[in-house]
This record gives C-alpha cells, sequence and structure tokens, in this order.
C-alpha cells in the first residue's frame, strides 16, 4: 500500500538489495494495487512448485537465472523477464549469486504448494 504522508521518492533496487544478504528470503520493496514487489537474492535451487491461482513474473536484476520448467528451461540474464504462468510448475535456479524482483499478489507463498524449510514471509524494505 501507498503511504500518502510519506512523501514521494523513488525505490532504488540496488540500494534495498544491500540491505541484506540471506538467499532465497523475498523481501517487499513497494505495493501495487493488490501486488507485491518483492526482491531477493538467490544461488542454487529452490524447491518444485506452482502457483495455482495467479501468475508469477520474474526480473533479473543482476546475475543469471534459470526458470526450469518440466518443458524445458527459460534463461534470463540482467533486465530479462519471464512470467511463469498460474498452474506452471516450475523451480528457479541460479548457479551464482543472481537478484531478482518478483511480481505477485500480496500473500502469494513463495513456495507456493510445496511448502517447506524454504518457505517465507516477504520482510518489508517499503
Amino acid at each position: 500500500m501507498t503511504d500518502i504522508t510519506k512523501p514521494a521518492t523513488a525505490v532504488n533496487i540496488e540500494a534495498k538489495l544491500a540491505l541484506f544478504a540471506e538467499q532465497w528470503a523475498p523481501h517487499r520493496i513497494a505495493g501495487i494495487n493488490d501486488y507485491d514487489v518483492k526482491i531477493a537474492k538467490v544461488q542454487g535451487e529452490f524447491v518444485w512448485h506452482t502457483h495455482e491461482a495467479t501468475d508469477e513474473l520474474f526480473l533479473v536484476v543482476s546475475g543469471l537465472l534459470t526458470i526450469q520448467l518440466r518443458d524445458g528451461d527459460v534463461v534470463l540474464g540482467p533486465g530479462e523477464i519471464y512470467v511463469v504462468p498460474k498452474g506452471v510448475e516450475h523451480c528457479p535456479r541460479a548457479e551464482e549469486e543472481t537478484a531478482i524482483l518478483m511480481l505477485e499478489p500480496a500473500g502469494t507463498v513463495n513456495t507456493g504448494s510445496a511448502g517447506g524449510p524454504r518457505t517465507r514471509e516477504p520482510v518489508p524494505l517499503d
């Protein structure tokens, strides 16, 4: 939600990424309507999961991200986006530390249908 009592300021993604080191932990940097704009640092392989009710947008800020899909992988570099359609099983993976931005409805669980120890609530940085 936008707080109209705060002065208007731009969000610097690089500055927000510098505030944390933990990987695979989403951080909320903004909201738009009923959506969260989240960033994360990732390395290694996540978990295979689906989001039955929503699409999920990934934008690579730095590094390389592979979105593994059952019918073929999508490799993203800086400035590239991919939208995983709702209900499609996927597993993000990064060989080196990669910074990503995600756009999805507020309340979307990062591990989708899989749950487990990597499930995290987004940490607000907005």
